[in-house]
């Protein structure tokens, strides 16, 4: 399935922009989608303030005119958007390719409500059709954990950037990326993960979506998808 165009996107940011009243605190994503709507949110002029999932989408919001805010400055967001890299039929998601991951799932579990905005590509019938799981890890653990995560069936291996050197997050930290095929069980293995000394968190968002926007190709709204209930 082709990617969705940037034009598509844009028109995603910009529907997404509806969820949004004058005076709330929201999330800010990270990723293709996410900054779409930040930009769509700031040519909206609608004044809001911003908790941001990255050093990237900090610097966009302002540079959208968009007052930037920490978590420590609220007691809840109103609602969070953000993009995803895989999204199943319960609307659980896989995040994490851009390396956000942790970050933003703080944030998407702060907010009343989470919603994501991805292109139709980004809809899979199970978790883990693009082959890789990412985890962040504390540096003093990697090699723990990439041991532990082998007796769970999954080769980790680090990410690099394109120069050779190593990938670290806005939070000072490798990620694992763990070659994975169809994940049957999305919670359990978000459980087996999460207990394993030096993980901080994982690319699985369970459970946790209020509302998935997907962008159209064909000029109509975006389909609107909902947690089956």
């Amino acid at each position: 399935m082709a990617t969705s165009s940037d034009s598509a996107l844009e028109e995603l940011g910009r529907f997404a922009v509806r969820y949004v009243k004058p005076g709330q605190t929201i999330g800010l994503g990270t990723g293709k989608a996410a900054s779409a709507f930040i930009r769509a949110l700031g040519e909206s002029g609608i004044k809001v303030r911003g908790v941001p999932t990255s050093n990237a989408s900090a610097q966009l919001g302002r540079e959208s005119g968009i007052e930037i805010v920490t978590l420590a400055d609220v007691k809840k967001l109103d609602a969070d958007f953000d993009g995803a890299d895989e999204v199943d039929p319960r609307l659980n998601l896989l995040k994490g390719f851009g390396g956000a991951l942790v970050r933003e799932k703080i944030v998407a579990r702060a907010s009343k409500r989470f919603i994501v905005l991805v292109g139709a590509e980004k809809l899979y019938p199970h978790l883990g059709a693009r082959k890789r799981l990412p985890i962040e890890v504390v540096p003093f653990g990697r090699e723990v954990v990439t041991r532990e995560v082998a007796k769970l069936g999954l080769k980790a291996s680090a990410r690099m950037n394109e120069d050779g050197s190593e990938f670290v997050t806005d939070n000072g930290n490798p990620i694992l990326d763990c070659a994975v095929r169809e994940i049957r069980s999305p919670a359990r293995l978000e459980r087996e993960l999460l207990a394993i000394p030096g993980v901080i968190g994982t690319g699985l968002f369970i459970g946790m979506a209020s509302l998935v926007l997907v962008a159209s190709t064909d000029g109509k709204p975006p389909r609107i998808l909902k947690p089956k209930s």
